[in-house]
């Protein structure tokens, strides 16, 4: 199974496709933050009907713990947003679908699975 990043769900959304798949609760922030108010509550629902949502556990936790102090010892941090949704994906063995190879690209070497768009 893969976990989206929010730039794929965006687009899914967008199209109005669906997928089955995994999102971080991270990646559900970022989309709802985006989202008026008074619709807010409405897409929330959706999406956690449509997704298995990934909550922030211990695993997850440690997971981005270590692969921080990883980065920071080689000067290459990225976004906190971006480090939980791949420590998210690491934590549970799952590939991380993205269009941002940027970011997540120099992850692989700490055990990212990529399936970039």
């Amino acid at each position: 199974m893969s976990l989206l990043d929010t730039s794929v769900l965006v687009e899914l959304l967008r199209r109005k496709k669906y997928e089955f798949a995994s999102i971080s609760v991270i990646t559900l922030i970022e989309i709802l933050r985006g989202v008026k108010a008074e619709k807010r509550e409405r897409v929330k629902d959706l999406i956690e009907r449509s997704f298995d949502v990934i909550g922030l556990d211990n695993r997850v936790v440690e997971t981005y713990c270590d692969l921080y102090d990883r980065l920071r010892e080689r000067g290459e941090m990225i976004s906190d947003a971006d480090l939980l949704i791949a420590a998210t994906a690491i934590s549970r063995g799952l590939t991380l679908r993205t269009s941002d190879k940027k970011h997540f690209e120099r992850l692989k070497k700490y055990g990212l699975k990529l399936d970039l768009t």
